[in-house]
């Protein structure tokens, strides 16, 4: 399920290419949370994209971050 943030922010992208990263999820997540740390993303927006990405399986992790990548 999406919450009615992330429905509110969708359109909210950074840029971060993710090939080439470690494919372990922790290290997705690391890449994310720092490019959009620095674009300027508030911790309350990481933390929701993070938290939703964490909600189902790898897949799921991997669908969530990729729609929050430019």
């Amino acid at each position: 399920m999406i919450c009615n943030f992330m429905q509110n922010t969708i359109e909210k992208k950074v840029h971060l290419e993710l090939l080439g990263i470690d494919g372990n999820a922790w290290s997705i997540m690391g890449a994310f949370r720092g490019k959009a740390k620095k674009e300027g993303w508030s911790e309350e927006e990481i933390r929701n994209v993070l938290e939703e990405a964490r909600s189902g399986d790898y897949s799921h992790l991997l669908q969530t971050i990729q729609e929050h990548c430019v």
